[in-house]
């Protein structure tokens, strides 16, 4: 991979302050690289420059690591060529996640670099509509969904997945309103633990992430 994407990867990593060790840079890399190759097959990310995979792909999902907590499983709805999940995979190799898409090409690529990659990841092909007994997919400590970023849509929904004490992930503009997710989580059984705002260190572009808690 080439030196701009070392430097948007470790920029990024400094500016979050996001802890994530050489052998999950390198499990990082080798994900971006597998990732591009495959793309020319396969329509798996309209954003193939490496630097810009490096700040939009990767360290955008990193950023999620704080809000896990002691989470040991997760599981990502929609999740595509795997984004969040497998980055996150990368980065904490206790992680057990689950990666679910109603697209099989894009679930074929997850599971074959997670064997590739050795970390803990499971693709299930799967449109995720609230049953996860009947999808075969897990209720989670952690259930996340990078492609459904309106909250009005993703908390009923992501909610249905949550285990017990677990905690339901949103990946937002910089515009969320906190007391209006607030009210959102208590009307799905959801208590909101925080939301916090940063800015991807190249692009500028400003992102938020809300967390809120089974009781």
């Amino acid at each position: 991979m080439e030196r701009a994407f070392h430097e948007a990867l470790a920029a990024g990593l400094e500016s979050l302050n996001l802890p994530v060790d050489a052998v999950g840079r390198a499990l990082l890399e080798r994900y971006a690289d597998r990732l591009l190759v495959w793309n020319r097959k396969v329509n798996l990310t309209a954003i193939t420059d490496p630097a810009a995979v490096a700040e939009k792909h990767l360290v955008d999902s990193l950023a999620l690591l704080p809000a896990l907590g002691d989470a040991r499983t997760l599981l990502d709805v929609g999740s595509g060529a795997g984004i969040p999940g497998i980055p996150l995979a990368c980065a904490r190799r206790d992680l057990a996640v689950t990666c679910c898409d109603s697209v099989a090409k894009k679930i074929a690529f997850v599971k074959a670099v997670a064997v590739e990659l050795g970390v803990d990841v499971r693709g299930v092909v799967a449109r995720a509509e609230g049953r996860p007994e009947a999808e075969g997919l897990p209720r989670a400590e952690a259930v996340v969904s990078r492609a459904l970023a309106d909250p009005e849509r993703w908390v009923p929904l992501g909610a249905s997945y949550v285990a017990e004490g677990g905690v339901l992930l949103a990946m937002l503009g910089r515009e969320a309103d906190r007391d209006a997710l607030r009210a959102l989580g208590v009307a799905h059984g959801l208590e909101l633990e925080g939301l916090e705002r940063f800015e991807l260190p190249l692009s500028h572009g400003t992102r938020a992430i809300a967390r809120w808690r089974r009781r």
